[in-house]
């Protein structure tokens, strides 16, 4: 439990500024505010915890107030805000970048996470016509933004091609109105093109999965221009690392669709 009462009302007045905050959480917010003899764990900020209990259990809190409510419950799980600032950084010749949207952004930072000559991959949004979107105006398909992830690599050590060819494995290609579970425009399977040798290898490539025949619908993926990626809030940042319980339960369900997929495209 934090106890740090300096700590707990900069994060407080952050909370409540910020505009993605709901307005129920923010009057919950104010009530500690306006009672600072009481930020103890016995006190109004026991209170506070419990308010926020019943939908931080079912992951219905704005995020940067879930990553509050994590801090403040002591849940070993959390770890250390993300600050990209401490990235690797490499001779600026050799750093490129993907970004690709294929349905919840939770489920597609592992898989390019893990492999060589990765240096970062971020979640956010992309694809739309807003700035500084936040998830919920996202989630409630008002700016025409979809979840992506953007992926930072070494070109000596991995290519553009190799990464779009690892895409290919995590989606359903023929699903445009969103993928497995996650249903909506902001889950549309997308590759953003920063470039137009990006372009070549992200079209080339799409054909060549519809030259495979491996699908009986049609191809449905978008090759799109990138303009602006909009990392997305904190929480959701490196999901498969804060929860890895609820993340393997995801990629358990997500890998066994697309095995199904596949042998059904087989049939």
């Amino acid at each position: 439990m934090k106890t740090n009462n300096a700590a707990l009302m900069r994060d407080l007045y952050n909370l409540i500024l910020n505009p993605a905050t709901r307005d129920w959480e923010r009057h919950l917010l104010v009530q500690v505010k306006d009672n600072p003899q009481q930020l103890s764990p016995t006190g109004q900020l026991k209170q506070l915890e419990a308010d926020l209990r019943p939908l931080a259990t079912r992951d219905n809190l704005t995020p940067d107030v879930m990553d509050f409510y994590l801090a403040l419950t002591g849940n070993g799980s959390v770890v250390p805000k993300s600050d990209y600032s401490d990235t690797p950084q490499i001779d600026a010749s050799h750093e490129e970048r993907a970004v690709f949207a294929g349905g919840c952004f939770w489920c597609m930072v592992e898989p390019f996470d893990q492999r060589p000559g990765i240096i970062a991959v971020t979640s956010g949004y992309t694809g739309g016509s807003w700035a500084q979107p936040t998830y919920e105006q996202v989630s409630g398909q008002y700016t025409g933004h979809v979840e992506a992830v953007e992926i930072r690599y070494d070109a000596r050590k991995t290519s553009y091609r190799e990464l779009v060819k690892l895409y290919w494995q995590l989606i359903d290609p023929t699903d445009q109105f969103g993928q497995i579970n996650d249903r909506g425009n902001q889950y549309r399977p997308v590759i953003f093109y920063a470039n137009p040798s990006q372009m070549a290898i992200a079209t080339a490539s799409k054909q060549a999965v519809i030259d495979s025949k491996r699908y009986k619908q049609p191809i449905v993926v978008a090759i799109e221009p990138l303009y602006h990626f909009w990392p997305a809030e904190n929480y959701h940042q490196d999901f498969y690392r804060k929860q890895p319980q609820r993340y393997r339960r995801m990629k358990k369900a997500h890998d066994h669709y697309l095995k199904w997929l596949a042998f059904k495209n087989k049939l």
